[in-house]
């Protein structure tokens, strides 16, 4: 099986790794750089040329899109998709779960466990959103951030406002929440691939430190999650469309809630602490799975 990853960093442990377990199983894996691929756009011909040249013959594609260039690597991707190119994660459900809002709005919609959370654009309703969330203390998130950054605590109400003020000034988005504090600086990052957890932790966020991301210090290690943690992140999966995730979740007083679910979740930590191939595992779903036109909206909307 000849393989695409879109990835702007073969360097990355996740990268290699993936690299590593195709080599293994006996596939050809090909790293493109995201940006260095342009989109030929012609009528009944789609295309994708990478370095000037044509890029033929792939049996799937493997998108690590950067949060950084998600438009740019959707182009790119839905080229792939409409050229009939099978996609580990489709371009639809990565902009669904990139978009912050959409996917808790979505998730929801499933009845599936969430902190309380407010948007609203006026600056003059930060008294009502920071209210809405039974705060403060409540966080606050940039709806663009990725590994924790542009989430920020607020204690108190005053320096909750000028935090919303100051993001709302700078003509940002963002998303207020509430703050579980019987979490304990602690989360859960369950690994979906095909619908099922295949690996789970348990990250720590550093001394001082409310966030867990390992990017900013924290700590994982393996952990066994409860059935309703299990079906939780199997539904959120499912609900944004994705064949392999990270779903974040809190322990809180009424279960768990979802903080995130990552479209191209990194492979070291996850592997690190529970010792298992989850790399040769996504290789084998690819290898399982990859059918020829089988994506299911061929890069529409």
């Amino acid at each position: 099986m000849k393989i695409a990853m879109l990835a702007r960093n073969a360097d990355l442990y996740s990268h290699k790794r993936l690299v590593e377990a195709a080599d293994a199983r006996g596939h050809s894996l090909q790293v493109l750089n995201t940006l260095r691929c342009t989109v030929n756009i012609a009528s009944h011909r789609p295309t994708v040329r990478y370095n000037g040249e044509p890029v033929n013959g792939f049996d799937a594609v493997i998108p690590r899109i950067g949060a950084s260039i998600t438009h740019y690597g959707l182009a790119v991707l839905r080229q792939f998709e409409m050229a009939g190119v099978w996609s580990l994660n489709e371009s639809v459900a990565i902009g669904r779960s990139r978009d912050k809002l959409r996917a808790l709005q979505l998730l929801s919609k499933a009845g599936l466990g969430l902190p309380l959370t407010a948007f609203a654009h006026d600056p003059r309703q930060t008294d009502e959103v920071i209210k809405a969330v039974n705060g403060p203390p409540v966080v606050i998130k940039l709806l663009e951030g990725t590994q924790g950054i542009g989430v920020v605590l607020a204690e108190t109400m005053s320096s909750a406002k000028s935090v919303i003020e100051a993001f709302r000034g700078a003509n940002v988005n963002i998303l207020v929440q509430e703050f579980i504090k019987e979490a304990g600086g602690m989360d859960i990052r369950a690994f979906v691939i095909g619908g099922k957890v295949v690996a789970a932790i348990k990250r720590t966020g550093a001394p001082d430190e409310f966030r867990s991301n390992l990017h900013r210090g924290g700590s994982a290690e393996v952990i066994r999650i409860t059935p309703e943690e299990r079906s939780t992140a199997v539904r959120a999966a499912k609900r944004m469309g994705l064949n392999v995730c990270g779903v974040d979740m809190l322990r809180s007083n009424h279960g768990p809630v979802i903080m995130e679910v990552n479209s191209s979740p990194g492979l070291e930590g996850i592997e690190k602490a529970t010792g298992k191939d989850v790399a040769g595992m996504i290789i084998d779903f690819i290898a399982c799975n990859a059918q020829a036109g089988k994506t299911k909206t061929k890069g529409k909307g």
